[in-house]
C-alpha cells in the first residue's frame, strides 16, 4: 500500500495542472447541462468548492490557474449574456468580482497554512532527531567506552611490558583486544542498522533461501558460547525455498538469540522452530529462562530499551532492529512471555515459495 500511495502522489504532482483543468471543465460541463435546475449562481459555489479542494493537494500555481479558469468559465457559460465575457448586470459583476477575490484569497491562505504545517512538521522532525541522537549518545557512551578502554589498556600493557610478559600473558591480552574489537564492531553495526531502520532506507535483496541453512549459519556464530546455553533446532525438511533478504533475516535471528543468551542464566535451552502456513513462514524462538514481566513486555521492541537491573550491558538496539527488519519484509514479530516460564518470539513472514525443481525450470 505504501508503494501505491507513493506512486499516486508522484502521478498527482507531475500531472496536477492537466488534472485540475480536466476536473474544472468536467464539473462545468455537468453544471451547464443542469443550469435550468440550479440557476447560474449555484455553479459559482460548486466551482469555488472544487478550487478549495485543489488548494488542499496541489501547488499554488496550479490552484491559481484553476481559480482563474473557473472564474472565466462561470462568466462565459453561466452569467448572462451567455458565451461572452460581458456582464450586463451590476449585481452579477459584483458577484463575479467577489468570486475571483474569494478564490484567490482562499488559495493564498491555504498555501500559507500548508507552509506553516510543513514548518511545524520539520520542527517536530528536527526535535525528534535531536532527541534520538541525544538518547543514542547517552545510551552508547558506556558501551563504546568500555571496549575502547579495554583495547587501549591491553595494547599499552603489551607495549610497555613487551620484554617481561610471558607468551601466555601476551596471548591473553591479544584475546582481550580481539573480544573488545568484536564488541565495538557489533555496536557500530547496530548503529548503522538502526539508522537504516529509522530512516526507512532498507532495500531488500530478495533471493531464494533455504531457511534451515539460515538457522544453521546463525547457530554457527554462537559456537564459542555453546557451552553456556543449549541451542536446539530440528530442521524442517518439508520447508520450500522462500524469497527473503537472507542477510537481514540472519541478523533478526542473531539479535533475538543473542538477547536470550544475554538475559538468561547459563544452561538455558533456546529452541528454534520453523514451519510454513500457506504462504507465511513462521519462526519461533523459545527459551525456558526467567521471561519478562508484564511491565517489560510493552517496551521490549522500543529503541534503546534495556531491562531494569541488567548487568550485561547492551545498547538496547537489538530487538528494535529485529522488528524493523521483519517489518521491512511486511512481516510481524510478537513476544509472549510469563515471568518465570520463559519467552517465545514468533516471526511471521509473508513470502513467495517454491521448490527446487520449480526454480530449475525458471
Amino acid at each position: 500500500m505504501a508503494i501505491l500511495s507513493t506512486t499516486q502522489g508522484t502521478f498527482l504532482k507531475r500531472f496536477q495542472l492537466p488534472i485540475s483543468v480536466v476536473i474544472v471543465c468536467g464539473v462545468s460541463m455537468a453544471l451547464f447541462y443542469t443550469v435550468a435546475i440550479w440557476g447560474y449562481r449555484v455553479p459559482a459555489l460548486v466551482l469555488l468548492m472544487v478550487v478549495s479542494l485543489f488548494a488542499l493537494v496541489f501547488e499554488i500555481k496550479t490552484v491559481l490557474i484553476a481559480a482563474i479558469l473557473s472564474a472565466l468559465i462561470w462568466n462565459f457559460f453561466f452569467i448572462p449574456p451567455l458565451f461572452t465575457f460581458h456582464i450586463a448586470n451590476g449585481e452579477d459583476g459584483l458577484m463575479f468580482l467577489m468570486y475571483f477575490i474569494i478564490a484567490l484569497v482562499h488559495t493564498t491562505l491555504s498555501f500559507k497554512i500548508k507552509q506553516a504545517e510543513q514548518l511545524n512538521r520539520d520542527k517536530e522532525d528536527k526535535e525528534k532527531t535531536i532527541k534520538l541522537y541525544n538518547t543514542l549518545l547517552n545510551s552508547l557512551s558506556h558501551e563504546l567506552k568500555t571496549p575502547i578502554a579495554a583495547i587501549i589498556g591491553a595494547a599499552d600493557t603489551i607495549k610497555e611490558n613487551e620484554q617481561s610478559l610471558s607468551e601466555e600473558n601476551k596471548n591473553a591480552l591479544l584475546n582481550e583486544i580481539s573480544i573488545a574489537g568484536l564488541r565495538l564492531n557489533k555496536e557500530v553495526e547496530n548503529l548503522l542498522n538502526m539508522s537504516r531502520v529509522e530512516s526507512g532506507s532498507i532495500k531488500l535483496k530478495l533471493d531464494w533461501t533455504d531457511m534451515n541453512e539460515v538457522i544453521h549459519i546463525v547457530f554457527s556464530k554462537f559456537e564459542e558460547r555453546a557451552n553456556e546455553h543449549l541451542l536446539q533446532f530440528e530442521p524442517n525438511e518439508a520447508m520450500p525455498l522462500i524469497k527473503i533478504d537472507s542477510i537481514l533475516i540472519e541478523q533478526v535471528l542473531y539479535n533475538i538469540i543473542n538477547n536470550a543468551i544475554l538475559y538468561t542464566p547459563k544452561g538455558t535451552v533456546i529452541l528454534v522452530m520453523l514451519k510454513m502456513e500457506e504462504d507465511v513462514c513462521e519462526i519461533n524462538i523459545i527459551d525456558n529462562g526467567p521471561g519478562f514481566t508484564a511491565t517489560e513486555l510493552p517496551n521490549v521492541f522500543t529503541i534503546f530499551y534495556r531491562l531494569p537491573q541488567n548487568k550485561t550491558g547492551g545498547s538496547g538496539l537489538g530487538l528494535s532492529i529485529a522488528k524493523g527488519f521483519v517489518e521491512a519484509h511486511n512481516g510481524t514479530i510478537q513476544l509472549q512471555s510469563i515471568q518465570g516460564e520463559g519467552a517465545r518470539f514468533t516471526i511471521q513472514l509473508p513470502v513467495e515459495t517454491s521448490y527446487l525443481k520449480n526454480i530449475n525450470n525458471e
